[in-house]
């Protein structure tokens, strides 16, 4: 019988969980820990015990997460239910681990939209989306009795506000904890907590740091600075850019200062252990951790980023260059935060940091329990540096003044900053957050699920919305229009009757309207011809049409196809003019765009609450899945090594859209297919976090829980069915090889038997000679990729299959057999062919 847990095992009887009794037990846990209470935690731990909303403003490193485990506590020790939310995924799961050490995993839960682990849980961690979801559909009928909101702030970010008002609006059974280093005047939201349920709301707000910083605005270049830092004892250092590419950039740009000692490097080696760095990108991060130097961004895999992290927090890296992404909470521990540049671009137009943004960031300077003091550094304008060194070069010479010439600013991506801008993003406090409530079909749909009035709870919540009178008035009639639209495409259905509204009852239990044009998606997908051979890849392409773009990704994609244009047009001797105008042509590809165009015109004229929105075709999904290729082959062959994050989460939407907005009736045996092909390529990419929960569950591997970000490879046989298509797909992309008479690309896919003679180019092109002698063509058309041209049988230690080869004359006689080692499948993460025959069966 195991331990319980240290605040578990401290839980005294309901009947006896007095807040003076929860307190000592608390503070009986804090000192166990060795944990010195600031002043801000003692005020704020009795206004939780005793059972206040709080709003706790203090500074980054001061010990919120410690409130909120006292929060956590009292709801348990009262047999009440907890939620735990904050912005992004890996918060979530951070938060989760370190709750099972406290509590004990079978007392903790956690969904995140990508994974359920636990759900019934008393303590969950979610991200705030999930929450606001639970509020829509229950309202005060939720299992929710406490909330705790990491990272308040985001309450004012212009797409994802909503879910951080949500439950303000519709959890009167709720207690808050709202929590954030850089909240503004909070008045409003003290007030609005007291009106929710009458319970008080308390502000605890604290301006003192543990670890001190100290400021300071450089007008030397970068590589000096960051000697000047290294040799001033300042590493580790966080070099903030506000692109991945910057940040990518910079590693390599720093590669030629040795920033470890002999021994740090073998201590790097050894912390790598077995890491596979099986990407495009990992290739590069291989090359930078050994020098000290990490990457962190948004576009890399998370197994990189939670790496990168790791190292980190092990001391292990002297700079990490990487994005803004800093400010939400990222558990990097560093001991200077070094601004590139004060302005950043937020999806409108490029301008100056706002106070939040810049403390967010520079609040995560020292480290406590290491750093007296940490540090914080900006850099001037580029231009302004070189002016500068200009200057003094001309040493006061009146003659080489007047011939310098003066570097501008650039003209794009650039919003003016200096000294002066500098210290009034130190001194300033933030900026008042301020609502960004929004009305969505999405939003409707949840509440229309209620089993009471949805529409009364719809008009109440938008009554309630901390929005002026005027907006509201826009929002009633933005859902007036999106419940007609709901309604006319037989979504939701009226039911005389009862004097309801309920959602249609021949939906699956999972659908879901996630984007903004999601209802789109429905009905043109009911448009599509069921009988064409390519209509799974279809409904992608109408799944994609509704998807956000991954905009590097396109890109990269239209890059891809000028340059192999460009290859052409010089081969065929066309002269630069006509070359350029024939480029500037080229676009991205676009499957279905003018179905989806002219469909979308008619859902307009019909839903005039969409506004300027509008679809959106491309081909990435539908790309990858035409094209045969692996993950790794995708990103090599349009260069996304730096965005390999963007493709996985893009997938993952896409697969995400597919199951849950694609009507079930609407679903053929090769949608499934393309969905599970799908779904088993972002597993691949990355595991499962349900691989952890297992791990946790086990009472002999508890103490794992300390190290949950241990990279864990998938294993891609066990789901049959979804290792089935992969086995597909990977036929697939050999036959295409072979239709274009590519031997040597189709022999780096296939191997031989033991004790075969191997299958080289040269030997496939002598196999498949009689069939070009036959034929003029292996056909890769949608219908000659059709599951039923390939036999899977299985095996215990091996797997078979046969994929027919479809000719043009439709004799279909010739077939490629292959065996599937499952072992060495399982060890490589992907379906390994053993070629056995090309030939006539």
């Amino acid at each position: 019988m195991t331990c319980p847990a240290p605040l578990e095992r401290r839980l005294p009887p309901r009947d006896e969980a007095t807040p003076e009794r929860l307190l000592e037990a608390f503070l009986d846990f804090t000192a166990e820990r060795g944990i010195e209470l600031y002043p801000a935690q003692e005020e704020a731990l009795l206004e939780v015990f005793a059972g206040q909303h709080v709003v706790l403003n203090t500074p980054t490193g001061s010990g919120k997460s410690l409130v909120a485990t006292a929060a956590h506590f009292r709801a348990l020790a009262l047999g009440q239910r907890c939620f735990y939310t904050a912005p992004i995924k890996a918060l979530v799961s951070e938060k989760f681990f370190a709750l099972c050490r406290d509590f004990g995993p079978d007392h903790v839960g956690m969904m995140t939209g990508d994974a359920s682990v636990n759900r019934d849980a008393p303590i969950i961690c979610c991200t705030a989306e999930i929450l606001a979801n639970i509020a829509l559909r229950e309202g005060a009928r939720a299992d929710v009795d406490h909330v705790t909101m990491d990272e308040f702030h985001y309450y004012a970010d212009r797409d994802r506000g909503w879910a951080w008002q949500v439950p303000l609006l519709t959890l009167p059974q709720a207690t808050f904890l709202l929590m954030s280093a850089t909240l503004g005047d909070t008045r409003f939201f003290e007030q609005a907590l007291a009106d929710l349920n009458g319970t008080p709301a308390k502000l605890v707000r604290s301006v003192e740091r543990p670890v001190p910083l100290d400021f300071e605005y450089r007008e030397t270049a970068l590589q000096e600075t960051i000697g000047d830092l290294l040799e001033s004892g300042r590493a580790p250092i966080y070099v903030v850019h506000f692109t991945q590419r910057a940040a990518s950039e910079r590693a390599q740009s720093l590669m030629s200062i040795d920033f470890l000692t002999k021994e740090q490097k073998q201590a790097v080696k050894s912390a790598l252990g077995g890491f596979r760095f099986d990407t495009p990108f990992g290739k590069e991060l291989r090359r930078f951790v050994p020098h000290g130097i990490g990457v962190h961004h948004a576009g890399m895999l998370p197994k990189y980023r939670l790496l990168v992290e790791s190292l980190a927090q092990d001391g292990h890296l002297k700079i990490i260059c990487g994005t803004d992404t800093l400010g939400v909470g990222v558990n990097i521990p560093i001991r200077t935060v070094l601004f590139t540049q004060l302005c950043k671009y937020d999806g409108e137009r490029t301008r100056v940091l706002s106070v939040r943004d810049f403390q967010q960031i520079a609040g995560r300077a020292g480290r406590k329990g290491f750093d007296d003091r940490g540090s914080v550094v900006a850099q001037a304008p580029e231009h302004a540096i070189d002016n500068l060194q200009m200057e003094k070069k001309a040493a006061g010479d009146p003659k080489k003044l007047r011939k310098m010439v003066r570097k501008k600013p650039p003209e794009r991506g650039y919003a003016h900053w200096d000294r002066q801008v500098f210290e009034r993003l130190v001194a300033s406090e933030p900026e008042t957050l301020g609502s960004s409530f929004q009305v969505t079909h999405g939003m409707i749909l949840q509440m229309l699920e209620r089993p009471d009035d949805g529409c009364r709870a719809i008009r109440d919540l938008i009554r309630r919305c901390h929005d002026g009178p005027t907006r509201r008035r826009q929002h009633g009639r933005t859902a007036i229009a999106m419940f007609r639209s709901l309604r006319d495409a037989s979504i939701v259905e009226v039911v005389p009757d009862e004097r309801r509204v309920r959602v249609n009852v021949d939906l699956q239990e999972d659908f879901s309207l996630n984007q903004t044009l999601s209802l789109y998606a429905v009905e043109a997908v009911e448009a599509l011809d069921r009988e064409n051979p390519g209509y799974a890849a279809d409904v992608l392409s109408v799944v994609e049409a509704v998807l956000e773009d991954p905009t590097t990704v396109l890109r990269k994609q239209l890059d891809r196809i000028k340059t192999d244009r460009l290859a052409e047009l010089k081969a065929e001797g066309v002269d630069y003019e006509d070359r350029m105008a024939e480029l500037d042509a080229l676009e991205r590809p676009k499957p279905l765009a003018e179905f989806l165009y002219s469909t979308f015109d008619v859902f307009a004229s019909h839903h005039p609450w969409v506004g300027a929105d509008n679809v959106r075709p491309k081909s990435v999904a539908r790309d990858m899945w035409e094209m045969g290729a692996t993950f790794n082959e995708y990103v090599k062959h349009y260069g996304l090594a730096r965005a390999e994050g963007v493709l996985l989460r893009y997938l993952s939407d896409a697969y995400k859209a597919v199951v849950q907005n694609v009507p079930e009736g609407s679903k053929t045996d090769e949608v499934y297919d393309l969905t599970d092909w799908l779904g088993a390529v972002v597993r691949q990419v990355d595991s499962s976090l349900i691989d952890e929960w297992e791990r946790l569950r086990a009472p002999s591997r508890l103490a794992a829980v300390a190290e949950p970000d241990e990279p864990r490879e998938t294993d891609v046989t066990s789901d049959p069915h979804a290792f089935t298509v992969l086995i597909r797909n990977e036929l697939f992309r050999l036959v295409r090889h072979l239709a274009r008479r590519e031997h040597d690309r189709a022999a780096e896919l296939i191997e031989s038997p033991a004790g075969e003679p191997e299958w080289t180019a040269e030997r496939l092109a002598s196999a498949l000679a009689p069939y070009w002698a036959e034929h003029a063509a292996i056909r890769t058309d949608p219908d000659a990729r059709s599951p039923r041209r390939t036999d899977v049988s299985r095996g215990a230690d091996a797997w078979q299959a046969r994929q027919t080869l479809a000719d043009p004359e439709g004799f279909d006689e010739w077939h490629v057999s292959v065996r599937v080692p499952l072992d060495r499948s399982r060890a490589e993460g992907r379906p390994v062919l053993e070629l056995l025959s090309v030939g006539v069966a």
